[in-house]
């Protein structure tokens, strides 16, 4: 009997489903100021379903340099780190191999990105169908799904150094 690894799997795009990038802002506990966040997830709605989507995910991950449930990854720190953020003209563009999404960050983020120089970066591998493009997201749905013990474990997590196209 032969098993196939994902180890040997070709990554393809298609499977993630629908990519969807949210920016929020909240108080950090180390120094009580606003840290921009920026979660990427899918949708689990691409052609094989969910499971497909969180398995192209992981190989995009592991592929990118990124593991999964820590450590945090800085950006600063590892300057060949295929991920990058541009924020420009109150866009945040989210840059990695085989894919890149913007979205357009409320200003408060906008605020503490400016004044941080550098936003949290989480990439889950857990999909969440229920939070659709352009419907309206709550605040407690958000800290629900985020903080959950299965996305933050399922999620690469990486500080992000905010680049612009001035400098």
């Amino acid at each position: 009997m032969t098993s196939t690894s994902s180890d040997n799997r070709t990554f393809r795009a298609a499977d993630m489903g629908t990519l969807t990038v949210v920016a929020w802002s909240g108080e950090h506990p180390d120094d009580e100021a606003d840290m921009p966040f920026l979660l990427a997830y899918s949708l689990g709605d691409g052609e094989d379903g969910p499971e497909s989507a969180t398995e192209a995910i992981e190989l995009l991950l592991r592929n990118t340099g990124l593991p999964l449930g820590g450590p945090v990854v800085e950006s600063s720190r590892n300057p060949g780190l295929p991920v990058t953020l541009l924020v420009e003209a109150g866009q945040a563009v989210l840059n990695m191999p085989h894919l890149n999404a913007k979205c357009t960050p409320p200003p408060e983020w906008l605020a503490a990105v400016a004044e941080r120089g550098h936003a949290y970066f989480m990439f889950t591998t857990r999909p969440w169908p229920e939070a659709k493009p352009g419907v309206p997201l709550t605040e407690e749905a958000l800290a629900a799904f985020v903080g959950s013990e299965e996305t933050m474990a399922n999620s690469a997590h990486c500080m992000l150094t905010a680049k612009s196209l001035r400098g």
